[in-house]
């Protein structure tokens, strides 16, 4: 696995062993990262079930000033940590080794990207974003990475679909907006 551009083009970066994480294909991470190219310059980012930090060092290398990786795993904060150090992110990154719903409850505020890729088929999409929507920042963007045939819902507090994306059978993205203009103090 490589980071695809940026000032880290080329970069190999290391993988956890084993089922138990799935790392993004680099067609689908390509994608992602054509989405949301515009909005990386000096973003604060956040990334939930992080795996080995591939999409936190891969928004890092085009041109994000922050990220915080999180994932329950002690070896994929271990492979994260390895990772950020070879990349030489050291100082403008930090690894939580926590549930990332446990984490969002006590989170700070104020991210302005957040990539989302849970384990499937766990419930776990929709917890996420209900904790993460008081998180962002005005203009604030979700990529969200889940099972096809998953439908996630319009609205979320402030979260609004911005854009749905199927790749294949497996794999769908859908991507959220945090946006406060134009909601009545009543919804």
């Amino acid at each position: 696995m490589r980071v695809i551009t940026g000032n880290l083009k080329g970069k190999r970066l290391k993988t956890l062993d084993g089922l138990d994480t799935r790392p993004t294909q680099d067609r689908i991470k390509e994608a992602i990262f054509s989405i949301i190219q515009f909005d990386l310059q000096s973003a604060a980012v956040l990334d939930l079930f992080a795996g080995s930090g591939q999409l936190g060092i891969e928004a890092m290398s085009r041109g994000a000033k922050q990220c915080i990786f999180v994932d329950k795993s002690k070896d994929a904060c271990s492979v994260i940590k390895d990772n950020v150090d070879s990349c030489k992110l050291g100082s403008a990154t930090k690894t939580i080794n926590s549930d990332v719903l446990s984490y969002l409850r006590t989170a700070p505020t104020g991210f302005n990207i957040a990539f989302l890729d849970p384990p499937y088929e766990m419930g776990l999409v929709l917890k996420t974003l209900e904790l993460l929507e008081p998180k962002l920042s005005e203009g604030g963007i979700v990529v969200c990475e889940h099972e096809a045939g998953l439908e996630l819902p319009e609205v979320i507090g402030n979260l609004k679909i911005r854009r749905k994306y199927g790749y294949g059978k497996k794999v769908a993205l859908t991507v959220y907006t945090y946006n406060t203009e134009g909601r009545n103090s009543d919804e």
